[in-house]
């Protein structure tokens, strides 16, 4: 990565730092639950150009006019809902770093969401890494010439819109106390929208209300952080609110049905250098002889729930429904990133905004160290240098 902002990094980290780096990004805000790493991703030029091309592949793919086509399927025919918008609002793909035949590193493509991801957190992420540990000011989290106050214009156009900040309402099950709880607060924060859970919204008719100082407000647009598929098949909890898939006066940001179009469902579709081998399991005409090589995916599981990664034949033989599995070539991480014992493997989440009726910008990044098996939190329960971090790049004079 780049060397001289890892050297000077790691010669000046000290756990008193850390500690405060910490005790500054949760000032004001309640203890995040998840854990932060020690230190920011320093994305050199090279790859930055590599994680753009990919992404500008897959975004091909989806302006292509029959996407909704190819996709249909991936739609639970139980979970479609109604006015569904032309475009998402937001697109998330995910990239291991490996390193191709020539020893560089590079990004392959392990997962992509038409889902809202932690838009407000990570800008607040960036900000509090470059205070806490005096980075040099010209690092910087954002794309295509962002700056802070530009990446939130841009994130309010998308979320707003044309509305009052009041008639728009960040949504989740229990939205104050999920566990990415401070991206709602730091996003209603900077766009004075409201944080409501499902059940503080009720339905009048097509309408959505919800009461504040005895007030009934109308809401005119819902940015959705609800995925269906943490409900599985009990819906009762619609009773005490509305039903997403009703006929509703109501613009959703984004519209439910793109969680599941962009999703482990649009990789068979796409070829490329950055995109590993992926198959529905239900079009291989015969099994790969080297499975070690493979893992098996569910198409409809979110925070890699349900996926096994050491398949063997008895494990695809035993699936029921092969129409919902995905087999894909595994992607092998490299430990790119130098913690001050070893090296780190690494993902990156590029994030875009895609105002409507404009094109898809792509704004900021997520990242994810681990030295587990895989990247996900409950991977690396006993690591340090590991959890959700923030990719920093030169930021052109």
């Amino acid at each position: 990565m780049i060397e001289k902002y890892r050297q000077a990094f790691n010669s000046n980290f000290t756990d008193e730092k850390y500690n405060d780096f910490i005790k500054i990004l949760e000032k004001g805000y309640s203890e995040i639950p998840f854990r932060v790493a020690e230190t920011p991703i320093f994305i050199p030029q090279i790859l930055k150009e590599k994680l753009i091309a990919a992404g500008e592949e897959i975004i091909a793919l989806i302006k292509q006019d029959d996407f909704k086509d190819l996709t249909q399927k991936a739609i639970p025919s139980n979970w479609n809902v109604k006015n569904e918008s032309g475009n998402p609002h937001f697109l998330t793909f995910d990239y291991g770093l490996c390193k191709d035949e020539n020893g560089e590193v590079t990004p392959m493509l392990i997962e992509m969401q038409g889902f809202p991801s932690l838009y407000g957190f990570q800008s607040h992420l960036a900000e509090t890494f470059k205070a806490a540990y005096k980075l040099d000011d010209k690092l910087s989290p954002y794309f295509n010439g962002l700056t802070e106050t530009s990446y939130f214009d841009l994130l309010r156009k998308v979320i707003v819109g044309q509305h009052a900040p009041y008639e728009v309402a960040l949504m989740d099950i229990d939205a104050p106390n999920q566990k990415t709880a401070i991206d709602f607060f730091v996003t209603a924060k900077k766009l004075g929208i409201k944080i409501l859970a499902l059940d503080e919204i009720k339905k009048e008719g097509k309408q959505l209300f919800y009461e504040e100082n005895g007030e009934k407000i109308r809401l005119k647009r819902i940015y959705n952080r609800l995925i269906f598929d943490e409900l599985g098949n009990d819906t009762t909890i619609f009773d005490k609110s509305f039903d997403p898939r009703d006929e509703l006066d109501i613009e959703w940001v984004t519209h439910p049905n793109w969680f599941y179009r962009i999703s482990k469902f649009t990789m068979p579709f796409l070829k490329s250098e950055f995109v590993p081998e992926t198959h529905f399991l239900n079009t291989l005409e015969t099994i790969p002889k080297d499975l070690k090589n493979y893992v098996l995916k569910p198409l409809f599981s979110f925070a890699g729930m349900g996926v096994i990664i050491d398949v063997t034949e008895a494990d695809v033989k035993q699936i029921t429904d092969p129409e919902n599995w995905i087999l894909q070539r595994k992607v092998k991480y490299e430990p790119v990133i130098q913690a001050l014992d070893a090296g780190v493997k690494a993902e990156i989440r590029m994030m875009y905004l895609w105002p409507e009726g404009e094109e898809p910008q792509l704004c900021i990044n997520l990242g994810r160290l681990s030295r587990g098996k895989m990247i996900g939190v409950r991977y690396n329960a006993d690591f340090d240098w590991v959890g959700g971090t923030i990719g920093l790049m030169e930021s052109s004079p």
